[in-house]
């Protein structure tokens, strides 16, 4: 049995749509605490904002 609970960003419908509000903020907030350069700037698809998300989580140390 395959667990499908979690998408591949790169296969969401709408991951080509632009990074939301909220991605945006998070990005900066976890860009501060991993204490690297700050994307949120940056135009970024949904996808690549939640795939960047997961790497400073985890550049930051913060567990999912």
């Amino acid at each position: 049995m395959t667990d499908n609970t979690e998408k591949d960003p790169q296969d969401w419908v709408s991951g080509d749509d632009p990074m939301t509000g909220a991605q945006a903020s998070y990005l900066k907030t976890l860009s501060e605490q991993a204490h690297a350069p700050d994307p949120s700037e940056r135009k970024l698809t949904k996808a690549e904002a939640s795939e960047l998300i997961d790497h400073l989580r985890a550049q930051a140390g913060i567990d999912n």
